[in-house]
């Protein structure tokens, strides 16, 4: 097992970094010069400079680095018919959804509270309510003011892409390099099934010639920053029997005109946000139908495996939102921006991504000795890339598939918390019985001998052998436990 270093959780405390610091290996280190080892063999260095803090472009920095969305943009050009921006409820992730909407100012004394208080954070991010590049001049004045006041912090945007093609210009001027348009289709018949209407030039079009304008300008959007080095990610909400298989399409459209990533995302369909799919019945993709479909795009555009579906006014690391800890009641009126905490956690984040990169080879050189079969694991973490949340506290389960290739991240499961209050309720350990569909085994910190039988009567081994290790390390391990000596002897 590898030795646990401070948790990065605890990292917030000025003392815990000085602490780290002091550790042999981890001084001397400057965030600029630094930066994680862990670079996929195949990608330019220089684009790995670019995605390596950003934990939405890169797997690896989501365990390490947060983001934030500030709500200034409220107008929008479209309607989709899985969009419902008047439900809010502060204990949902969903795209459009805010507890309150910011002016540019108030946007700024957010983000340097947050840039204060969070030293995890990396990323500025307005998605929505609306559309980004619809409401611009709230969306520039926002990124100009943050710009000004936190010149390292990472720009970006999330837009449907009407309006997109008429700003590509002004996002290079001001060094947004990363944007996310949501493309679901690139056949405007089934795009006709996702969009009552658009509003385009003054006017308002529906059906087939709404939807054949919405692709055009997507495409156009896309192009024009491929051509100025932007780098794009896509979102597309998978729909089943509207645009599930369509979406192999999307992703071969999108890899020709030069998509970095490409996110393909379960619809949400509750009947109480008030959605037209949601009030109609249409449903939502189940885990392992949205894994297969992924699964099945491999070889084209590289997919973002880690999304959350973030509020558009989400703080914190991917899996958790702070949000409700930096709302206007709560903010100085007047703020200055300190840098102090967060360039410490930069160097410490620093060696620990290297001591977790070299874990990882060992892992995946391990696996690849024993040569067994395929597991698919849920792992229990709160972040830092380790095994260290307790089976009853878990609000999700990150996703991992160990083949005899090696280690992969794959997705990620939701579910209700276990344990409350000391206590758990088998409602809700039925609940996340079958959120874990598909899941051979659970790792995990910590977990109670009666959650660990009710697991395993529903055909889940569960453990907590590996707590606290690196997650790779532990999955290496576990993999070698099932498929170690026996099997080998076994298939021989």
């Amino acid at each position: 097992m590898s030795s646990p270093m401070i948790s990065l959780e605890s990292l917030a405390s000025s003392s815990a970094m000085a602490e780290m610091l002091e550790k042999p290996g981890s001084g001397g280190c400057s965030s600029s010069s630094c930066g994680s080892s862990d670079k996929p063999e195949d990608m330019d260095p220089a684009v790995w400079e670019r995605i390596k803090d950003h934990p939405c472009y890169s797997e690896e920095a989501h365990h390490y680095f947060a983001r934030m969305h500030v709500a200034v943009a409220p107008a929008c050009n479209i309607q989709c018919n899985y969009c419902n921006r008047k439900y809010d409820c502060s204990n949902e992730s969903r795209p459009g959804v805010v507890s309150e909407k910011l002016t540019p100012d108030q946007a700024l004394r957010k983000v340097v509270t947050v840039a204060n208080e969070v030293p995890q954070l990396s990323v500025l991010g307005i998605a929505g309510p609306g559309d980004a590049c619809y409401d611009w001049r709230k969306t520039r004045q926002t990124f100009e003011a943050v710009s000004k006041e936190i010149p390292d912090i990472k720009l970006c945007i999330s837009t449907n892409g009407l309006a997109l093609p008429e700003h590509v210009d002004e996002l290079a001027e001001m060094n947004v390099d990363h944007v996310t348009i949501t493309i679901n289709m690139v056949d405007p018949e089934i795009g006709a099934k996702i969009y009552p209407w658009i509003f385009y030039n003054h006017k308002r079009y529906t059906g087939i010639e709404a939807a054949t304008i919405l692709h055009e300008r997507q495409m156009m959007g896309l192009e024009m920053l491929t051509a100025r080095g932007i780098l794009t990610k896509i979102n597309s909400v998978m729909i089943p029997g509207v645009n599930d298989e369509h979406l192999i399409e999307v992703n071969k459209w999108v890899k020709a005109r030069g998509a970095f990533l490409h996110n393909v995302m379960p619809l949400i369909s509750d009947p109480a946000h008030g959605t037209h799919y949601g009030l109609t019945g249409q449903r939502g993709p189940r885990a392992m139908e949205l894994k297969a479909l992924q699964d099945k795009l491999s070889g084209g555009a590289k997919l973002m495996r880690h999304c959350r579906q973030c509020r558009a006014d989400a703080v914190g690391l991917l899996g958790e939102d702070r949000g409700q800890e930096f709302t206007l009641d709560q903010i100085p009126e007047a703020v200055s921006y300190d840098p102090a905490r967060r360039e410490t956690y930069r160097e410490v984040v620093a060696a620990e991504r290297d001591d977790r990169a070299r874990a990882k080879q060992e892992a995946k050189a391990a696996i690849e000795e024993t040569a067994g079969g395929t597991l698919l694991l849920a792992v229990a973490t709160k972040g830092g890339g380790r095994i260290n949340e307790h089976f009853g506290h878990a609000r999700e389960f990150q996703v991992y598939e160990a083949t005899p290739e090696g280690i992969s991240f794959v997705g990620h499961r939701k579910v209700e918390q276990y344990c409350l209050d000391g206590f758990g309720e088998d409602a809700t350990l039925d609940g996340v019985i079958a959120a874990l569909e598909g899941i051979d085994a659970v790792l995990c910190a910590k977990i109670g001998d009666c959650p660990r039988d009710q697991l395993a009567a529903a055909g889940l081994t569960a453990s907590d052998t590996y707590g606290f290790d690196y997650i790779e390390t532990a999955i290496g391990a576990y993999y070698r436990d099932v498929f170690g000596v026996g099997f080998a002897a076994a298939s021989a």
